[in-house]
């Protein structure tokens, strides 16, 4: 938590803002310096507000809720790096909510050790653009999403369940797959 700093010197001291008569008085001035000692932390955090609110430079502290504020949930096992990196992205991340690339975008961002992910989207869809054409892709949807890993057990399938779950349309049934990167360059 966040209090008084020892030795902090307050950008706006009260002594100077009295009057000419009071400045004067040495009670007044010895008093008043009580509150120059409790307010400087306050306009130290008021000048430099836009850095509490930039995730690249908010202390470790002030992450976490800044965090909520943007609606995202942190994993207590996520490094300081990496939780500024999904808090920076995640305005991109809910504009791009169930699409493809916002999915592979959040499996990346927060699962640890992935190197790539390949989603295979069953293309259906509910109309077409050529009036009694057939509709295109298969008619369920469907979401199979591999997920490419420097080691295949380092990965947390469950935390990947619920981050594709929170992700995804809901009406979309999906399975998951983790490999090795080898199985990706092998592919290729």
């Amino acid at each position: 938590m966040r209090g008084m700093v020892p030795g902090l010197g307050s950008a706006v001291p009260l002594a100077s803002r009295l009057p000419a008569v009071l400045q004067e008085d040495a009670f007044l001035q010895r008093f008043l310096l009580a509150f120059d000692d409790a307010l400087a932390p306050v306009f130290t955090t008021l000048d430099g507000l836009a850095c509490y609110l930039d995730p690249r430079l908010a202390p470790e502290d002030f992450l976490d809720w800044l965090a909520d504020w943007v609606g995202v949930r942190v994993h207590d096992s996520w490094s300081t790096d990496q939780r500024r990196d999904v808090v920076a992205h995640a305005a991109e991340i809910h504009r791009r909510r169930g699409t493809v690339p916002g999915l592979a975008d959040a499996v990346r961002l927060a699962v640890g050790g992935v190197r790539d992910v390949v989603i295979e989207d069953s293309g259906g869809a509910a109309w077409s653009q050529t009036p009694g054409a057939d509709l295109p892709g298969q008619a369920t949807a469907k979401l199979h999403v591999k997920v490419y890993a420097d080691a295949a057990k380092d990965v947390s399938v469950p935390r990947l369940e619920r981050i594709i779950s929170s992700v995804k349309p809901a009406h979309v049934p999906h399975t998951v797959e983790v490999l090795s990167s080898a199985s990706s360059s092998k592919e290729d």
